[in-house]
């Protein structure tokens, strides 16, 4: 049976689309309106429990999330395609690539959480770690990290889209699996074209940081910073984004 997922697109180019924290297959903004369906055909998975999938139980772990997509892309008949991740769907195309090494012919980043996790102070973790209860929590986390500086309704809107597409413990447990997995040593040195697309207005998993990870894992590597967004560009840069993507994915 095919994974719940959802499809854009009829062109001859495959892409599986991984998406982040606060989102699912129905999280990736304006991009999906704006992809060429002629070149290309894009798959937004679920997650178990996210969107569609809310109550399909699992681990909740990075490896399952690759499992899942390279099942599905099994089940489309796709032999080889692009992988392209936002924040902690960056860490799960990363490891898609570790497993399925062979199959994947491009490799994109969205603001990617990388392969080693992210290191979290006290103060840090707790704000993150009580997203899974506390809405609050959730607007503080997607304020903080568009630079405190988009507007209330729509940080409402993005808190009230997670809570409604996300299973809460699922939620909570996907913080341990992107924060703390470390699987640098299986992915550094593939010699894959990847791309990591950041936000100059996103205050931890911006350019700096990606010189220091993704960078340096792969030896074709290109960094793309987008002066006017945050940590979600689908939503603050749509256009420049689907144009950088495509065209990155497209040579």
């Amino acid at each position: 049976m095919t994974i719940n997922h959802i499809t854009v697109g009829h062109g001859p180019r495959r892409v599986l689309a991984l998406h982040g924290w606060f989102g699912s297959a129905r999280g990736w903004g304006w991009l999906p309106e704006l992809i060429d369906g002629d070149r290309f055909t894009w798959a937004f998975l679920d997650y178990r429990g996210y969107g569609d999938r809310t109550d399909v139980a699992g681990d909740h772990s990075i490896a399952e999330i690759s499992r899942d997509a390279i099942d599905l892309a099994d089940s489309l008949g796709w032999s080889s395609f692009s992988v392209v991740g936002h924040s902690m769907g960056g860490s799960a195309a990363q490891r898609v690539l570790a497993d399925a090494p062979g199959r994947v012919e491009r490799l994109v980043g969205i603001s990617p959480i990388p392969a080693g996790g992210v290191p979290f102070d006290l103060q840090s973790w707790t704000l993150f770690d009580g997203a899974a209860a506390n809405p609050d929590n959730r607007r503080a986390i997607i304020d903080l990290t568009t630079g405190n500086r988009l507007s209330g309704r729509w940080l409402d809107e993005m808190v009230r889209f997670s809570v409604e597409n996300s299973d809460r413990e699922a939620f909570g447990a996907y913080l341990t699996a992107w924060a703390r997995t470390d699987f640098t040593d299986e992915v550094k040195g593939n010699p894959v074209p990847a791309l990591a697309v950041v936000g100059a207005q996103d205050p931890a998993l911006g350019a700096d940081t990606m010189r220091e990870t993704w960078m340096r894992h792969y030896p074709n590597a290109r960094l793309e910073v987008l002066p006017d967004a945050g940590h979600y560009a689908m939503y603050e840069a749509p256009v420049r984004l689907a144009t950088v993507v495509e065209d990155f994915l497209g040579r």
